[in-house]
Parts: structure tokens; C-alpha cells; sequence
């Protein structure tokens, strides 16, 4: 498959969105251009939070294929453990 016809769609929570928009948060196209298609486990770093990549699934749109990714919520980037 060619990287160029892959669209990525990243999904968030309900209470993520609300934060990305609430903070002015540019989410930027991490995929764009690569040949390597992320997988389940992959970690991103939006706004200071970290979202891992909890399921993949495959659509197409009638013109390109999709792959949407659902995220985990996202966790403050903290340097205290608690337990």
C-alpha cells in the first residue's frame, strides 16, 4: 500500500477532545510520509500527555483507505510514583 493514499484518524476520549480544544492543542500528523503504519502499543506525546495506541481498525471512505486509531486517555507527564 502506498503511505501517500493512507489517511490516519486519531480517537480520542470524550474528555481528551475536550481538553485539545480547550488548550488550543495542534495535534500533529505523526504518519505523514512514513512507510510503517503505527501499531497497537505505540505511544504518542500531545500537549504533555502521553496516549498509547489501544486498537486499530481499518475503513475506507470510497476513495482512500482509513486507519483510525483509538487512544488511551491521556496521562500527565509526571516524575512522582504513587504506591
Amino acid at each position: 500500500m502506498d503511505p501517500q493514499n493512507l489517511r490516519i484518524v486519531l480517537a480520542f476520549s470524550l474528555e481528551d477532545q475536550a481538553w485539545i480544544r480547550r488548550s488550543s492543542i495542534v495535534v500533529p500528523k505523526y504518519w505523514a510520509g512514513h512507510s510503517v503504519a503505527p501499531a497497537a502499543g505505540d505511544a504518542l506525546r500531545i500537549g504533555g500527555r502521553q496516549f498509547i495506541v489501544q486498537a486499530r481498525v481499518w475503513e475506507h471512505d470510497g476513495t482512500t483507505p482509513i486507519l483510525r486509531l483509538f487512544l488511551s486517555s491521556g496521562h500527565d507527564e509526571s516524575d512522582t510514583v504513587f504506591g
